[in-house]
């Protein structure tokens, strides 16, 4: 009898326990759970690194205007010689300025052929190799300005043979065949004498020339 009247207390006091157990189970659940939830807001707090802008494309045959920075000439130059510039007008587009006015380049001459002294032709030819932007160096490739001048070959022939002949008609004149002769051979010599002081004309881009050219192939410039 007295065990019959303790099984409702035994069985009340295990339920009691069993129920403590499962809070204790679902209390550590929930903390586990707050934590991870913590984790999570924390790396979400952290900054995401910054992605560099995409590149502005500054397409083929965009001109560019620049001014020589200093003289180059047919006479003293060489192929390979670098020539300083700078932008003398800004690179715009799609309406956004990517290049500045005055910025440097460098161009660089392609062909140099001094004028002989009797007879040929100068010529000189430059392009450009590189532009710099915001303190770095991007190569671009553009068409070339390049210029000839006629040698004066054709008109030094001239100028000995009318001396030869003036000279042959004085000293005709003067002494006849022998004095021919001689008014020959003097004249000619003058009239030699007179084209190569006269000379060719070498070709000279002054400083502060502005010339145009055109690029070949577009150029990606990265912007801050």
């Amino acid at each position: 009898m007295r065990l019959a009247r303790l099984s409702p207390w035994i069985c009340a006091l295990a339920l009691v326990v069993l129920c403590g157990c499962r809070s204790s189970q679902n209390s550590g659940s929930s903390g586990t759970a707050a934590d991870g939830s913590s984790s999570s807001s924390a790396s979400a707090a952290q900054p995401a690194p910054q992605q560099e802008a995409p590149p502005v494309v500054i397409p083929a045959g965009t001109t560019f205007s620049v001014t020589i920075d200093q003289s180059v000439s047919s006479r003293d130059s060489q192929p390979d010689l670098r020539v300083a510039a700078s932008l003398a007008d800004p690179i715009i587009v799609d309406g956004r300025g990517v290049i500045r006015r005055g910025a440097k380049v460098t161009a660089k001459v392609i062909d140099a052929k001094s004028a002989g002294r009797f007879k040929g032709s100068a010529e000189l030819g430059i392009t450009l190799i590189s532009v710099d932007v915001d303190g770095h160096s991007y190569p671009i490739h553009t068409t070339n300005h390049s210029e000839t001048t006629k040698g004066r070959g054709t008109r030094t022939a001239e100028g000995a043979a009318i001396g030869a002949g003036a000279g042959a008609l004085i000293g005709a004149l003067a002494g006849h065949g022998k004095g021919a002769a001689i008014g020959a051979g003097a004249g000619g010599g003058a009239g030699v004498a007179g084209a190569a002081l006269t000379g060719n004309r070498d070709i000279t881009i002054a400083a502060e020339t502005k010339l145009d050219f055109k690029l070949t192939r577009a150029l990606d410039v990265q912007q801050k």
